[in-house]
């Protein structure tokens, strides 16, 4: 019925929209239930903590709304354009995950920035006095640390062999 590809790619479509609704979902909970009401997870830790965030990480770009929402789109149109480009051999299916997570949460953050003219954070880290943040900011450390380790270990070889092609 579908090819092997398609399958793929409607499996990390289905996995972008549960991952962007998990992250709306929990801001919205976030919304309705922290202001205000800070809550302990883990004494001196870990606390959920209501911040509208209305600039980038760390707080940069404070009050740049609609300049940090298009910059997003801009790089969703790089994520989608790479993840086309992606080969569609089965060793890859890793890379296309890693993009399907980074564009979930560039997204998930993108509808806040449209939507409420911030972002929703609520995850603090008191131990080391991290800044706040959400669900969406978790979905795109994780896949540039996946990014990384991608490079260095799975994919090396492969662009060694291009490196050698263009010589």
């Amino acid at each position: 019925m579908f090819s092997s590809k398609k399958k793929t790619n409607l499996i990390l479509f289905f996995l972008f929209v549960f991952l962007i609704f998990i992250d709306q979902l929990t801001k919205k909970l976030a919304t309705d239930y922290l202001i205000g009401n800070d809550i302990t997870i883990i004494p001196n830790v870990l606390q959920l903590h209501y911040l509208e965030n209305r600039g980038a990480a760390w707080g940069i770009f404070q009050n740049s709304t609609w300049m940090l929402g298009i910059f997003s789109l801009f790089i969703l149109g790089i994520l989608i354009f790479a993840y086309i480009k992606i080969p569609d051999e089965k060793k890859f299916l890793f890379l296309r995950f890693v993009f399907c997570l980074l564009a979930a949460g560039a997204f998930g953050n993108c509808i806040d920035r449209f939507w409420h003219h911030f972002v929703v954070d609520f995850i603090y880290v008191s131990a080391i006095n991290f800044p706040v943040f959400n669900v969406a900011d978790c979905y795109v450390t994780i896949a540039s640390i996946l990014l990384v380790y991608g490079l260095i270990f799975r994919y090396k070889d492969d662009f060694e062999k291009e490196e050698e092609k263009e010589f």
